[in-house]
């Protein structure tokens, strides 16, 4: 096990630790629970670099990868609706979006086809995660940070939906439509 693949198996493992701290009522827990999801979303950002950099690419860091990302996210999404920071409809589109994303990465994938992350769906992350963190905390934030996190998180629908658009046309040929 390298360490890239190690660092995306620790997101995972991270993912439940968020849950209970967000769960837990202590005193600051969503903080903690702050800092878990941090500490979880830069392991993303750092697996890859390393991975990269020390060339520790492998097809289980392919396959376990995408899945960490999305447990954290949708982690993050579903404990905010359950305190109703998020509406059920955006939580519904962001978790669909995923869904999509993921069945047509495993269509093309039974075709040989690799298909990397574009912008959008790079920008569609990072927006993501920041509403995640700012929507954790917003209790113990000024007001203004309150319209800040629903801003960012409608600024990340958007992206949503663009970015699985734009995947699937821009990747149509992994879909055979002439059988339909």
């Amino acid at each position: 096990m390298n360490t890239a693949n190690i660092l995306t198996i620790s997101r995972i493992l991270l993912v439940p630790v968020f849950i209970l701290f967000f769960y837990l009522r202590i005193p600051y827990a969503t903080i903690f629970a702050l800092i878990i999801f941090i500490a979880a979303s830069l392991t993303d950002l750092v697996d890859g670099m390393v991975a990269r950099k020390y060339n520790q690419v492998t097809d289980f860091g392919k396959f376990i990868d995408p899945i960490a990302d999305k447990l954290l996210a949708l982690a993050g999404i579903l404990m905010l609706m359950s305190v109703d920071k998020i509406h059920p409809v955006i939580a519904f589109v962001l978790i669909a979006r995923e869904m999509i994303m993921s069945g047509f990465r495993l269509v093309a994938a039974a075709k040989g086809q690799v298909m990397a992350a574009g912008i959008l769906g790079k920008i569609k992350t990072v927006t993501q995660l920041i509403a995640i963190c700012v929507l954790l905390i917003t209790e113990y934030l000024p007001p203004l940070f309150y319209y800040i996190g629903y801003i960012t998180l409608y600024i990340s629908v958007v992206f949503s939906v663009w970015s699985c658009v734009d995947y699937i046309v821009k990747n149509r040929s992994a879909l055979d439509l002439r059988n339909l």
